[in-house]
């Protein structure tokens, strides 16, 4: 029996919840060809999201191409990702392969093969040293001349778009828009995890991408979807679990999806067909990843200072609600002694994504990671728990 709770990569059709709105607006939004930028917390789904729309599309008019640019670092690796991305969505044989490259990409050299699965790949080596603008440029062309050849529309997707920021100089960010807004029959997703940065790009005045497209922030999932999709999946095994448990785990997780999937995938493990679920069993399965978590988030702990562990606490312990970190009550009681040092705090915390910012409210962003701080400050703030105590509905 394969656990039906998948996480940590992109989630297939069959384990994938709900999402029915994103996948429509994404879907017309590609008809349309337009341009879009959607951003939100790592994990979020926003990659199986895409992929579930891609894997949609008549192929009949529609070429969907899917590049990663997580491992990016210059405008060279860009090209390199970028005409691997779309060679590999052209056509489906090594030699079909090797002659769109050539056509293409005339001062990239090609190198095709087959993966361990037998399908069809290719990479690409730079002819020099650097990538020239007109190079870059003609890198960039490609998907309207796909375009116009194959007659369907081009979809172009860029994961982890934020990187180009970390390059050396704007020059891919400058050529990008400066392409893409000639070409009539390519849709483009950028797609990124670091919101404050993908904000930045589409709402400040001085960047290229100055409100060229519309930007679509992908949230957690709705407990009301989570209920049947979970439920379903115990039951086909016959392990059953209640709407109050079912809430429990979505308090806990707060409708992440892969904090959930995970929190589920650990509980269907310990879960015994035929026997009803139990609050011990919750909480074992919880205790399980916390565990299994434990070294890595004491290495993330240790590696803090004595203001920065103090402001997480606060949050931690304060939960997910309008945590106001800069009142009185909250610097008094956390031990951070002054405003200043929750803001220092606060600005050396979001680069290294350890918290993020929302509408004003700042919160931990590993959801796990927030309960092992609860789990360490137990007993030292009293007796409230953030936790939820009972498996009554809410």
């Amino acid at each position: 029996m394969r656990n039906p709770f998948e996480y940590g990569g992109v989630v297939g059709a069959d384990a994938f919840c709900n999402r029915s709105d994103e996948l429509k607006f994404l879907t017309r939004a590609i008809e349309n060809v337009q341009t879009v930028f959607m951003y939100s917390e790592r994990r979020m789904g926003k990659s199986s999201l895409v992929k579930q729309v891609l894997s949609n599309l008549d192929k009949h008019l529609f070429v969907p191409a899917y590049v990663d640019l997580w491992s990016t670092d210059s405008a060279e690796s860009f090209a390199l990702s970028f005409a691997r991305g779309l060679t590999e969505a052209s056509t489906h044989t090594v030699e079909k392969m090797l002659l769109f490259a050539k056509e293409r990409f005339p001062y990239l050299v090609p190198t095709a093969g087959l993966d361990d699965s037998g399908r069809p790949k290719i990479s690409f080596t730079l002819s020099a040293r650097d990538v020239s603008k007109p190079n870059l440029a003609q890198v960039l062309e490609a998907p309207q001349r796909l375009a116009e050849r194959t007659q369907k529309t081009v979809v172009m997707v860029l994961d982890e778009f934020q990187q180009i920021l970390e390059y050396e100089n704007d020059l891919v960010e400058r050529q990008l828009r400066s392409s893409i807004q000639h070409q009539r029959n390519v849709a483009y997703i950028f797609l990124g995890s670091r919101k404050h940065l993908i904000q930045k790009m589409v709402i400040d005045k001085t960047r290229p991408f100055y409100r060229s497209g519309p930007h679509f922030p992908l949230g957690p999932i709705g407990t009301e979807h989570w209920e049947p999709f979970i439920k379903a999946r115990f039951e086909r095994f016959g392990k059953l679990i209640s709407q109050p448990q079912i809430n429990w785990i979505c308090q806990l997780s707060e409708g992440h999806p892969f904090y959930t999937q995970h929190l589920c995938h650990a509980l269907w493990e310990l879960a015994e067909p035929g026997h009803p679920m139990s609050e011990d069993l919750l909480r074992a399965a919880l205790e399980l990843l916390l565990k299994q978590e434990d070294y890595a988030y004491s290495v993330l702990w240790q590696s803090l200072g004595l203001n920065q562990r103090r402001m997480l606490q606060g949050l931690a312990w304060e939960g997910s609600g309008a945590t106001e970190p800069f009142s009185s009550a909250f610097v008094h009681t956390y031990g951070l002694r002054t405003a200043s040092n929750v803001q220092r705090a606060i600005e050396s915390l979001l680069p290294k994504d350890v918290i993020d910012q929302e509408g004003g409210r700042y919160f931990i962003l590993d959801r796990f990671f927030k309960l092992w701080i609860v789990n360490l400050m137990s007993g030292t703030m009293g007796h409230r728990t953030p936790l939820p105590d009972t498996l009554e509905p809410q």
